[in-house]
């Protein structure tokens, strides 16, 4: 063949292919292309099936299908400036635009796209791949659109269509979302936002990133002035808009979970539609926010502007309640989640440290030096510090955690090497905590790497678990369903161990004194940490049952005003315990007993066991771990303590504490209940659960306690309306009493 005779071929077979576009072209469109559709409605429930959130209510006034007149023109001329300014000039395919695209992209430039808004509409209707056979689809799929619609109609599939983030389908959604408002009644700040959305609907929407959609917004406004859609006076005006109308109530409930539910859901490519059933409790929901709120309003005056709170159910890993804020619609910070943004925890992460240590042969009786130190590090020396600049000598394990000791905390976790440390918390899925174990140094023992409040939370209810963790859920665990990943942190001893130290009101009593917010009215184990300089207080409380997790700052990492974990997080913990008790059964955790610890007398000062001489209390061991020297370190009425405590022993404030350790601390006094204490029975706690801890010092033995004159058999009251009288007994004879009252449910 000649290549005159191959060129006529060539031209025939493109000719025939035109033709047949053209007739494809000129087909009617298929029905669902020019006319209205349902748009998909998503409703979030609670545990007990009440509404959350929803994209579209029952009338369909949110999300429903909105004419072009129902539309405000400012709204139209936004997205046009943002998405296809030659949208009334091309026919569906933007010539001038693919040109420059391929152009730019042949030249090694930053990416340009051409869709044009008929392109879009085309792939809202039709999903395409994203390739370039894909794109060509796409584009005769425009051209055959736009030679059967009219341009403005065109246009109410698109804006009825378009996601803009948080399950809203289309402008009337987004703008009942966003702004309480309907799609006329935009202004152009509003409605450049919204069109900024569409690019990246689930990343620049204003319920996840304010900053983001702000930027985005601002794009817009000036591509508006642009093209002669606003002056600059307006774009000006605009641009000082809020993201958020400020002070407005907010249109669903559980803002954060829901909005973190909706993100998980679209990174698992999850449907947004119809109706899920989470985790949440409303109720508890509520009770949790007004608790938010109280703390800031409380502690205002101490520089603590923001304050957060999560409850897991222990047994399944569900969220009961999740508040990431005082006020979500708050201008500027609102929209910051605290129970997933990282900040450094301070000594919340103390428990996962020596819960290693139990593990690893040392006991709550190993007694630790709590002196000046200084260790060798990348950095140059390294010198701890305890939060009261005091350094206390030889110091138990138990003590030394349950007070939130420093400098012992930094001397386990050298003895363990910090990798281990790191790996448990890993497995205790703090994945926060991305860096390599050379980061963190000595310091991870202080809690200086930041971590999430949800994963200190689900921690600790590792904990709870027996040293098992699993994932946290945010759906109902179904009767039967399996749990999932599931993760051995540390052994159910050494776990037990812990959460009996963080339960044990006289061993906090040297670093806390005797007043705390931790006195619950039924088992539970607690702890705090602070940032340094007060950025950040933590608090966690753990029951059998459920664990709460509270946090109490500033977004913007501005110290407080000496505001401490017990000060500042503390009673907001205190409360949101209570609150969720009121809700779900606490329970019992277990006791040493059950946990399969064993019983044996040491001595006070040297944790070793007990001789005649030396003030002694039974402490809890895994088996095969308890002591088997006997104290040597009390001779004949004097110490010998060993050499590296002689510095601090010179000291004034070593032989203080010496002494004290001698005298078993003191006069012996009931340290819990306070004389004057006023309790009362949680209302929806079961009676078996209603109970307070009993606790006194300086005893140098095991005490005997006597309500109203009947003796108790352990050291837990249940709690009885009325007025009581509480007393307390030596093996000395010594003996205190305090009178309490509880008032009935």
């Amino acid at each position: 063949m000649t290549r005159r005779a191959r060129w006529m071929a060539g031209a025939a077979a493109a000719l025939a292919a035109v033709l047949a576009v053209a007739g494809w072209i000129a087909r009617p469109l298929p029905a669902e292309f020019a006319r209205p559709a349902p748009v998909p409605a998503l409703a979030i429930q609670d545990r007990g099936g009440m509404l959350l959130r929803a994209t579209r209510s029952a009338d369909g006034s949110r999300g429903g299908w909105t004419g072009m007149g129902e539309v405000d023109p400012r709204l139209v001329q936004a997205f046009l400036a943002a998405e296809d300014h030659r949208f009334f000039a091309h026919p569906g395919v933007d010539a001038r635009a693919v040109g420059r695209a391929m152009r730019d992209n042949l030249r090694g430039r930053r990416r340009a796209g051409a869709s044009t808004l008929t392109m879009q509409t085309v792939r809202l209707l039709r999903p395409l791949p994203r390739s370039w056979g894909g794109k060509a689809r796409q584009a005769a799929w425009a051209l055959r659109l736009d030679a059967h619609l009219e341009k403005r109609a065109i246009l109410e599939q698109y804006l009825n269509r378009v996601p803009l983030g948080q399950a809203a389908v289309g402008v009337s959604a987004a703008s009942s979302l966003y702004f309480g408002a309907s799609a006329r009644e935009l202004s152009l700040g509003q409605a450049a936002l919204l069109a900024g959305i569409a690019r990246a609907p689930s990343r620049d929407n204003p319920l996840v990133s304010p900053e983001r959609a702000r930027g985005r917004r601002n794009v817009v406004l000036q591509r508006m002035r642009a093209l002669g859609y606003a002056t600059g006076d307006e774009v000006a005006r605009a641009r000082e808009e809020p993201v958020l109308p400020v002070g407005r109530a907010a249109p669903f409930l559980a803002p954060h979970f829901t909005t973190r539910v909706l993100q998980m859901a679209e990174a698992e490519g999850r449907p947004l539609d119809g109706a899920w059933r989470t985790s949440l409790d409303a109720e508890l929901q509520a009770l949790l926010e007004a608790e938010v709120r109280h703390s800031v309003r409380a502690l205002a005056d101490r520089g603590a502007r923001q304050a957060a709170a999560v409850v897991l159910h222990n047994e399944t890993g569900e969220v009961l309640a999740w508040v990431g804020s005082p006020d979500f619609w708050e201008a500027g910070a609102g929209q910051v989640d605290m129970v997933v943004s990282p900040r450094q925890p301070g000594s919340a992460l103390k428990p996962f440290l020596y819960a290693l240590a139990f593990d690893r042969g040392h006991t709550a009786a190993t007694v630790l030096p709590d002196v000046p130190r200084s260790y060798s590090t990348s950095l140059g020396p390294y010198k701890p510090q305890n939060y009261d600049r005091r350094f206390r000598g030889p110091v138990r394990m138990r003590e030394a955690l349950a007070s939130s000791y420093n400098v012992p905390a930094v001397e386990l976790a050298d003895r363990l090497g910090v990798d281990p440390v790191l790996r448990t918390l890993h497995r205790a899925g703090f994945a926060s905590l991305s860096r390599g174990a050379s980061h963190y140094g000595l310091g991870l023992a202080l809690g200086n790497g930041d971590v999430t409040l949800l994963e200190l939370a689900n921690g600790y209810r590792a904990l709870a678990r027996g040293g098992e963790w699993t994932p946290w859920r945010w759906r109902p665990a179904a009767p039967g369903e399996p749990g999932g990943v599931r993760e051995r942190v540390v052994s159910a001893r050494a776990a037990a161990l812990v959460l009996d130290v963080l339960s044990d009101a006289e061993a906090r009593t040297p670093g806390f004194g005797v007043e705390t917010p931790f006195d619950f009215p039924f088992p539970a184990a607690a702890k705090t940490g602070t940032s340094r300089h007060f950025t950040d207080n933590w608090a966690v409380g753990v029951t059998q049952g459920f664990t709460v997790a509270v946090w109490v700052g500033n977004f913007s990492g501005r110290p407080m005003e000496g505001v401490s974990g017990v000060t500042g997080a503390g009673p907001l913990l205190y409360r949101a315990v209570l609150a969720t008790a009121s809700r779900y059964a606490p329970g019992a955790l277990a006791t040493p007993e059950e946990a399969g610890l064993v019983p044996v007398r040491v001595c006070r000062l040297s944790g070793l066991r007990a001789t005649p001489g030396c003030v002694s209390k039974v402490e809890w061991f895994i088996p095969g771990t308890e002591p088997a020297r006997a104290d040597d370190w009390e001779r004949g009425g004097r110490v010998a303590l060993p050499a590296e405590y002689a510095e601090w022993a010179a000291g004034e404030q070593g032989r203080l504490g010496v002494m004290a350790s001698l005298a078993g601390d003191e006069p012996f006094r009931i340290l819990a209940p306070r004389d004057g204490d006023r309790y009362a029975v949680p209302v929806g706690v079961d009676a078996r659960y209603a109970t307070v801890a009993l606790h006194a010092a300086g005893g140098g033995g095991p005490v005997r306690w006597f309500v109203d004159g009947r003796e108790l058999p352990r050291e837990r009251w249940r709690l009885v309306p009325g007025p009581h009288t509480i007393r307390a007994i030596a093996p000395s004879g010594d003996w205190d009493e305090v009178r309490v009252m509880v008032e009935g449910s």
